[in-house]
């Protein structure tokens, strides 16, 4: 019987995983910075930078920082990219009784932001960011983290992914998990997910 539903973020809450890629973009061109692979979908930053840039540690630091400066003037639209389904879902989550999390590789400030976006303060039981993980996704610690949190297990847990990263995570920890059919642009491979859904809202039909 499931008791709860952890949710990722990006590309499942929110439809952000596009303008992610199009606002590095942008930058590798200001910087002339040639790029072949600009497909993180599910990554960190971490792990982003050390793919971009693999053996020159003060080159890369000095790229992240400039990026993390472009970040910041460019920051993202959520309420604009906040799937439309999220207050009405979450909303029948409660009603059923069901515990509801999130665990994002996202900052922590800006899941927060995306909950305070949707009026979903009082409804979102649990958040983690993979900043407070010691291993970031597709390692399942944010998933052991959050099922403890909310007093789940297992058994007793769903997760809502996008990525191929975060979807072997969940897979990891032992979870069903739905993937959220992406952006048509956006080739991701869902084949390890349970299922995958063509709304958010779908997820509905499988508690």
């Amino acid at each position: 019987m499931v008791k709860g539903v952890i949710f990722d973020m990006d590309g499942v809450l929110v439809d952000s995983e596009w303008y992610y890629q199009k606002r590095r973009m942008e930058f590798f061109q200001r910087m002339d910075f040639p790029v072949s692979d600009n497909s993180f979908v599910g990554s960190n930053e971490r792990a982003i930078w050390e793919a971009l840039v693999p053996d020159d540690p003060e080159f890369r630091q000095e790229m992240l920082m400039g990026y993390r400066a472009y970040r910041h003037l460019h920051p993202v639209p959520y309420r604009e990219l906040l799937n439309p389904q999220v207050p009405g879902l979450f909303r029948a989550l409660k009603e059923r009784g069901l515990k509801i999390g999130i665990a994002s590789s996202s900052y922590l400030g800006a899941v927060k932001e995306v909950v305070r976006l949707a009026g979903a303060e009082t409804l979102v039981d649990f958040c983690i960011s993979g900043e407070q993980c010691k291993a970031h996704k597709p390692d399942p610690e944010i998933y052991f983290r959050a099922m403890e949190a909310l007093g789940l297990t297992a058994e007793t847990a769903l997760a809502v992914e996008d990525s191929p990263t975060g979807i072997t995570a969940a897979k990891r920890a032992g979870i069903r998990v739905y993937a959220l059919k992406p952006r048509p642009e956006l080739r991701l491979d869902q084949s390890a997910a349970d299922a995958t859904l063509d709304r958010l809202d779908g997820v509905l039909a499988f508690l």
